[in-house]
């Protein structure tokens, strides 16, 4: 089996000019060709040799999504090291505790401040490069040290990484989890060079070399850091955006495909619609029905039932009138699919897009599984599941419920924990995911196996099942669905303020906080959350919400890097507001 270095040189073997491109705020794209992103990896792998880091260090890169990432990553990996991915984002006591875990040697940071900031803060700092600015701990000086002593010997700087095996470790990275430290996940050259292929092979048919796709998802996620590995395999043009200019660089690059959570797909939807409503007019009401229409002709499609005549036609003028204008205005025209991961897409948000001409490939993976274990494909979509396992890669379900999963795409372990094996007595990986398989191999996930709640009266109550369902309102940007020992659910809410202010006429210098104490507000949010839960069990069913003063962050400790709601951090921070609404005289209708 082949090696990432080998991967990556026999990817970037053939001259394509536009391979790599990226914007980082200028007013024109920047794009560097499949050699010099080569060249400029094997130059950084040459430095890192030349500095003393040997084959099997490690090597740490903190930074947001640019073109030096992919450098120093592909670098690391030529000069035969372990790549660190850390999200920028974390605390600095776990950037701490992450460099001594995995004794990182080299850290790559975006700025000289960052790693100033690291120095002070870390009890046993490694040697810092910064991507911006000057000076002898730049990547400019960095790289200029490697090129001149490769001097175009490109083969050279090639050998580093020979007598590498599939078994090698290749990447620790560390998962964020919801309490304590941080685990390392090992992740050998077989494990990524498998999944990277299998997965990008059985997912991309429709790709093409120079397709372009947009990269928004953070590198540091093992989500797109094997998609990477997948884009450059179909030679595609891979644009690098923010998120702050997510909707910008979609109308600049229109992508072929890309990569996101479902949160992305949901504000798309929520934006849409609040764009609609300011504008005011006719359009403000005309969006808002065309989407519900669309909605509501896909569902009977895929479920194989005749829409009504009066659908039939509402939907052939809602086309015409308004979802066939909605790609082209976000950017979307082009796009033959699109792929969603690492947290549960509603089945309703996914035939909302499908009605704008727009399929979501919905997938299943963890950091422990390299991350692909299963995806729809686009000539074979079941909405509502996770697709089939990949090639190579089996699932089956444990009595309890839970996903166990086997493949050459699984883990080695986590670092330095060896008491801690989540693979049973015959060698499944256990996913701590409860879901199911239905006759035909598609995959569908019920929740987390630790985070069932259990009501007073013994009903089990899914909770990311029930959050999921009410996403779907445009109003809802977060929700959290709390009741574990409780009679009933709550959610705990913070709405999409933007768009509330405008339904609800609510002035713009109304803070948050104040929005949130208003009982309008409050029993909007409950009509909404309502309605978006009748069709669950009774006893999945929110029967009181509380609205939260303000989204929850990662800034302040309530989220994971990757955007999880931190269940237990937030239930502990709004006790008093949890405890306030199940102090309400009665349950709001449901």
């Amino acid at each position: 089996m082949q090696t990432l270095p080998k991967l990556i040189a026999d990817a970037l073997a053939t001259p394509r000019e536009r391979a790599f491109g990226e914007r980082l705020g200028a007013p024109v794209w920047r794009y560097l060709t499949s050699t010099a992103m080569l060249d400029r990896a094997l130059a950084i792998a040459t430095a890192l040799r030349a500095a003393g880091i040997e084959r099997g260090d490690r090597v740490a890169i903190l930074s947001d999504n640019r073109l030096d990432w992919i450098a120093a990553d592909f670098g690391a990996l030529f000069a035969g090291c372990v790549v660190v991915p850390v999200f920028s984002t974390l605390a600095l006591d776990q950037i701490d505790f992450i460099f001594r875990d995995s004794a990182t040697r080299l850290a790559f940071v975006a700025k000289p401040a960052d790693a100033a900031r690291l120095r002070a803060a870390c009890t046993a700092p490694p040697r810092f490069v910064h991507f911006d600015g000057e000076g002898p701990d730049s990547l400019a000086a960095f790289e200029d040290a490697g090129r001149e002593l490769l001097a175009g010997d490109r083969a050279k700087a090639l050998t580093y990484a020979d007598g590498l095996g599939s078994d090698d470790l290749a990447v620790l990275i560390y998962t964020s989890g919801t309490t304590g430290n941080p685990k390392g996940v090992m992740l050998s050259h077989g494990n990524l060079v498998s999944n990277s292929y299998e997965s990008s092979h059985y997912v991309l048919p429709e790709v093409n070399p120079g397709d372009p796709v947009l990269s928004v998802l953070p590198f540091a996620h093992i989500y797109e850091h094997t998609g990477v590995l997948g884009y450059i395999q179909y030679a595609c043009e891979l644009h690098i955006t923010q998120p702050d200019y997510l909707l910008e660089d979609l109308r600049d690059v229109r992508p072929r495909t890309m990569g996101l959570v479902p949160r992305i797909f949901e504000r798309v939807l929520a934006g849409t619609i609040a764009t609609a409503k300011a504008g005011g007019g006719v359009k403000a009401k005309l969006v808002p029905w065309a989407l519900g229409v669309g909605r509501e002709y896909m569902i009977c499609e895929v479920d194989g039932k005749t829409p009504p005549l009066a659908l039939r036609a509402s939907y052939a003028l809602a086309k015409r009138a308004v979802l066939s204008q909605i790609p082209p205005r976000i950017g979307l025209d082009r796009a033959h699919f699109l792929v969603s991961g690492s947290a549960p897409l509603h089945r309703d948000v996914a035939l909302t897009f499908a009605a704008l001409g727009l399929k979501i490939c919905e997938g299943y993976g963890l950091t422990e599984t390299s991350p692909v274990v299963s995806v729809n494909r686009l000539d074979a979509m079941r909405y509502g599941s996770v697709g089939k396992a990949i090639p190579g890669v089996s699932i089956r379900i444990a009595a309890d419920g839970e996903i166990l999963v086997k493949g050459p795409n699984v883990m080695q372990g986590y670092y330095n924990l060896p008491d801690e094996r989540p693979f049973d007595a015959d060698g499944w990986f256990m996913t701590g995911d409860i879901g199911r398989l239905d006759d035909d191999g598609y995959l569908f996930i019920t929740d987390r196996k630790k985070e069932l709640i259990k009501t007073s009266a013994g009903k089990y109550v899914a909770p990311s099942r029930v959050e999921t369902s009410i996403k779907r309102s445009p109003y809802v940007a977060q929700v959290l669905v709390v009741g574990d020992g409780r009679p009933f659910p709550i959610g705990l809410v913070a709405p999409n303020w933007a768009l509330l202010r405008q339904e609800l006429g609510i002035a713009d210098d109304v803070g948050s906080a104040a929005i949130a104490a208003r009982h309008d507000v409050l029993e909007f949010v409950r009509r909404e959350v309502a309605e978006k839960t009748a069709d669950l069990a009774g006893f999945e069913q929110v029967r009181r919400v509380a609205i939260l003063p303000r989204e929850l962050t990662i800034e302040d400790g309530e989220l994971s890097p990757t955007l999880k709601v931190k269940r237990r951090v937030v239930e502990q921070k709004f006790a008093a507001l949890i405890e306030a609404a199940y102090a309400q005289s009665a349950p709001s209708a449901a």
